[in-house]
């Protein structure tokens, strides 16, 4: 376990350092996602034209879209087009030459990515709260705690689903079009395009045994202090989660089978 830490925190090092060659086109990807600013807005005036109707204020709506952002920004993968493209021009066989598992690297990657991020981040919350004051909060210290540990969740849950989607390469040369089928339901009950208790209740029901809602929903909700079912979804993360790893391993064993790549 010590070497295993010891390389995790090495794979982290050089990864960061790459990731901050490429500070510029990082920002570059943060202002290129502002979708839920603009949802925002949608709802912002909705919510203006009918107090009350909404459930939400302008003002709760400001920090909703503000913390989708942030959780989005913080739990975004790409493993999957990442490990295509390693299957499909034959580099996997360097990583499988390593002396650990190639998913590892893959996750240190993304973790320097989001430290690479959190500058910027913090410069879109100031600016965010320049613009909209009346939208200013701090949450409790209980509330951050419980939102890390969930949005800790979300990222590990985010990043197992999409690669268990990822050892479709060794079948097929567009793994990501799973992905992006995927992606459609992801935006539509993960709370992204608008807080769960909009929907209809069978919905809203039906979305709360999926994998979903605990990517953005749940811990958008801790952060803004609103009273949140936390070990429920902690709980059906962890068996999604669980359910997602095994698909990968199987998956795995059976495509290093059939993999020839350059090299293999």
């Amino acid at each position: 376990m010590r070497q295993l830490l010891h390389k995790l925190r090495v794979f982290i090092a050089v990864s960061y350092a790459e990731m901050m060659e490429y500070r510029a086109e990082i920002l570059l990807w943060i202002l290129s996602s502002i979708m839920p600013f603009v949802l925002m807005g949608v709802w912002m005036q909705a919510s203006a034209g009918a107090p009350g109707r909404l459930g939400m204020t302008p003002a709760e709506f400001a920090r909703y879209f503000l913390c989708v952002f942030l959780i989005r920004q913080l739990t975004l993968v790409w493993v999957i087009y990442e490990f295509e493209r390693h299957v499909v021009q034959g580099t996997l066989s360097a990583r499988l030459l390593h002396p650990i598992d190639p998913f590892w690297r893959f996750f240190c990657d993304h973790l320097a990515e989001r430290l690479a991020r959190l500058p910027f981040l913090a410069l879109v919350t100031a600016v965010f709260f320049a613009l909209y004051p009346a939208s200013f909060w701090v949450p409790s210290l209980r509330s951050l705690a419980l939102a890390l540990a969930c949005l800790l969740m979300a990222f590990l849950l985010r990043f197992i689903m999409q690669y268990a989607f990822a050892m479709i390469a060794f079948w097929s040369e567009r793994a990501n079009a799973i992905e992006d089928l995927w992606f459609f339901a992801y935006l539509f009950l993960s709370g992204y395009l608008a807080p769960l208790t909009l929907f209809p209740e069978p919905i809203r029901r039906l979305a709360e045994w999926t994998p979903f809602p605990y990517l953005i929903y749940m811990p958008a909700r801790i952060l803004m202090g609103q009273p949140t079912a936390v070990l429920r979804g902690l709980t059906v993360s962890a068996v999604w989660a669980l359910l997602f790893f095994v698909a990968y391993r199987i998956l795995w064993r059976a495509g290093l089978r059939r993999y020839s790549g350059m090299g293999a």
